[in-house]
């Protein structure tokens, strides 16, 4: 029996890997759209707490809020991927063991 086929997997994970890193460094490409309007929507509040000579606080917390929303939901995205993955490789494992186990009697 080979290896099994995780390719797709693989390349989930890689790709699930990449949007993370992108939305770590703030990258807007990556989120959803409901994520996109809060980030949107708490710069631009920011900005005109700024302009208007006010302190933006809150608009900073929405902000971050948003952000580590977006990386929660990434991060959770690549550990179900990896979980899967490793299900898939100690099922084949097993499948392996079981039909070593039975040998030639």
């Amino acid at each position: 029996m080979s290896k099994p086929n995780t390719r797709r997997l693989d390349r989930e994970i890689q790709q699930a890997t990449r949007k993370l890193e992108a939305a770590r460094e703030r990258e807007l490409w990556p989120l959803t759209g409901a994520e996109k309007r809060a980030v949107l929507s708490a710069a631009t509040g920011g900005a005109i707490k700024i302009v208007r000579g006010k302190a933006p606080t809150r608009a900073e917390r929405n902000l971050e809020r948003a952000w580590s929303g977006a990386e929660r939901r990434l991060s959770a995205e690549v550990s179900a991927l990896e979980k899967e993955r490793d299900r898939i490789i100690a099922d084949a494992a097993k499948d392996k063991a079981g039909k070593k186990s039975s040998g030639w009697w």
